[in-house]
Parts: structure tokens; C-alpha cells; sequence
């Protein structure tokens, strides 16, 4: 039990939660990291944090001044939340297709909200570009820039790591995680195998994203899309740089609804869409690892920030969605084939 001065110090120190569900189906146990329980949320409120406090002590952001990030919702939240911490502004440019949950949260913090048109990273209407270029019209403005700041892989190496090395008494065999900026996959699996070198570290990477064709092929490649919102890279960022990934897997939308429904009804636990293929991804690592190993995944944000388009008929049926796999064992079936298992990419781990 805590008491704290402001939320930013709430940061951090989040539960593990075994889904006992898919545990018992697998015959592994797989952890949750509950990183909703951080005060803005979701996981991005760790980077949020390390990035505002290195930043602090550099001198290159102090009291007054005004964070500028390109988000697609979550770090938004996490900088706007800090920024009142620290006696800062915010104000975070965010694509207007993602979901409102987010946008009204990051106004709710206090932050200014500019909303731009989706559009590809090499448009410079790209919100990326649009917040580096704000910021740099302002003396009084500092870019956070979580793509290439190091301090996002920072917070998890000196923190969520830790934490959970800690809390299964080093007993970790399997870390599974999606990639956004790569800074939590990059930080857990850095510090994860300097303590144990034979944790098994897997990418999972939805469709839209080119993260497991620059595995497998050395080039950004990507094919569909998906309804997670802030996860997938098209080009290598400082942050992904460092991860150490050894297995990569490509999953579906239909795959990450399907074990939403499951785990919402069995366990009573509300994903939201990066979390849910998150879980997606530690079913398929536990069922290539076989029974008895200890796999821990994260929980990102609040299950209800994914409302409107994750547990939404209308949206998901506007995007042709609704066709998931409604039998859990027709999905664990799958994941177990032949077809599955050569879909997976083997990298160095280094």
C-alpha cells in the first residue's frame, strides 16, 4: 500500500493475474501483467513517466513547458497525466480513427487534443510528423518522440522487468508481447535475459503490422490490417532496436476477438485489443512449448477502451469480423497444426 504525493508516483508495481482458463486448457500457466492498474490506465503510463523524468534531468524540459506527443491514445493519457505531475501542459496529436474512449480520456487529464487524418508515416501529415513539427515551432515545447526515446525500453528494463522477475521468484520461461514503439518488448526482454539467457521471448504481430516480415525477410512488409490501435511498426525504431525476440507470429483480429469472448465469459477479465492478442499470443507460445511453463503477457490498457470497436456487432460487423472462431478448442486446434507452426519465424534472440 502506497501513499503518494501526486498519481505519477502511483506508476508501476502492478499485479500478475493467472488466467485460469487458458492455463488449465494449456497446461502452462499464463500470467497477465495488469498494467491497467497504473493511475492513466495502461502500460504506456511507464514510459510516459521515464521519458518526462530523463528528460528533467537533461534540462531539457522544466515546469511550465509543454509536452508534445504524436499517440495513438494511450501515451497521450500517460504524458498528460505525468505533465500534470510535474506542473507541465500536454498536448497530444492523435489520428481521428481511433477509438473516443481515448480521445476524451486524454482531454479529461487536462491535455490539449489535436486530432489529424490517417494517412501513411511518409505523408507529412503523418501524426508523427505533425507533433515533431509543433514542437519545434515552440521554444517552450519538448517533442517526446517514444519511437526513438530509449527512455520507453528504459522504464521496462529498470522496472516492469524487475517486477516481474520478482514476482515468479525468477521462474519465467516465456515472455509473449505485441509491439507498438517496441519499448516494452525491448526493456522486459533485455532485462529478462540478462537474468536467465534461456527465457524464451516471442514476438506476436497482427496483420497491418510489418514487424514479422522484417523478421523473417529483413524487410517491412505488411498485408490487411487490424483493429488494435498503437501496435505495429513499418520501419525500425531506436526503441524495437534493442529488443531480443527468438519466435515471431503473425495472428489474425478474428484470433484476438475470439479469445476476448472466451476470457470474458470464463474468467470474467475485459481485454482490450492489444491485451487480447497479447493472450492470443501467449496461447500459441504455451501450446509450441508444451505443459508446465510459466508465460507472462501484458494486460495494456482497460478493457473499455476498447468499446466501441472491439465489443462493438456494428463495427466489427462493418469490418467483416464477425465470423470468429466461436469453439475454443477449433482455435487451439489450429494453433497446434503443422500450417501454424511453419508460420513461425526463428530469430537469433540476440
Amino acid at each position: 500500500m502506497r501513499i503518494a504525493q501526486h498519481q505519477a508516483e502511483l506508476i508501476g508495481q502492478t499485479d500478475l493475474l493467472r488466467i485460469d482458463s487458458l492455463s488449465e486448457l494449456t497446461g502452462c500457466n499464463i500470467y497477465l501483467k495488469c498494467e491497467f492498474q497504473n493511475p492513466g490506465g495502461s502500460i504506456k503510463d511507464r514510459a510516459a513517466l521515464q521519458m518526462v523524468k530523463d528528460a528533467v534531468e537533461r534540462g531539457e524540459l522544466k515546469p511550465g513547458m509543454t509536452i508534445v506527443e504524436g499517440t495513438a491514445g494511450n501515451t497521450g493519457i500517460g504524458l498528460a497525466l505525468v505533465a500534470k505531475s510535474f506542473g507541465m501542459q500536454m498536448l497530444a496529436v492523435m489520428p481521428n480513427d481511433q477509438a473516443k474512449e481515448k480521445e476524451r480520456m486524454i482531454e479529461l487529464h487536462g491535455a490539449k487534443l489535436m486530432t489529424v487524418d490517417p494517412c501513411p508515416f511518409a505523408n507529412p501529415n503523418h501524426f508523427y510528423h505533425r507533433a515533431k513539427k509543433v514542437a519545434e515551432q515552440h521554444k517552450d515545447h519538448w517533442w517526446a518522440n517514444q519511437f526513438e526515446n530509449t527512455s520507453n525500453a528504459k522504464a521496462h528494463y529498470l522496472n516492469t522487468g524487475p517486477e516481474i522477475w520478482q514476482q515468479l521468484s525468477g521462474k519465467v520461461d516465456i515472455l509473449v508481447s505485441a509491439a507498438g514503439t517496441g519499448g516494452t518488448i525491448a526493456g522486459n526482454s533485455q532485462y529478462l535475459k540478462e537474468q536467465n539467457p534461456n527465457v524464451q521471448v516471442w514476438l506476436v504481430d497482427p496483420d497491418g503490422s510489418g514487424i514479422y516480415q522484417y523478421l523473417k525477410t529483413g524487410e517491412y512488409k505488411n498485408h490487411g490490417s487490424s483493429i488494435t490501435e498503437g501496435i505495429g511498426i513499418m520501419r525500425l525504431v531506436e526503441n524495437f532496436r534493442g529488443a531480443k525476440v527468438d519466435r515471431a507470429i503473425n495472428l489474425p483480429d478474428l484470433d484476438l476477438i475470439a479469445i476476448s469472448r472466451f476470457v470474458k465469459h470464463k474468467d470474467g477479465i475485459v481485454l482490450g485489443s492489444s491485451s487480447a492478442l497479447n493472450v492470443a499470443g501467449a496461447v500459441f507460445a504455451a501450446l509450441q512449448a508444451g505443459p508446465g511453463k510459466n508465460v507472462v503477457t501484458f494486460a495494456c490498457d482497460l478493457g473499455e477502451r476498447s468499446a466501441s470497436k472491439l465489443y462493438n456487432p456494428e463495427y466489427l460487423q462493418h469490418k467483416g469480423l464477425l465470423d470468429y472462431p466461436k469453439r475454443i478448442d477449433e482455435l487451439m486446434a489450429r494453433y497446434q497444426s503443422d500450417a501454424m507452426r511453419q508460420r513461425i519465424v526463428h530469430c537469433s534472440g540476440q
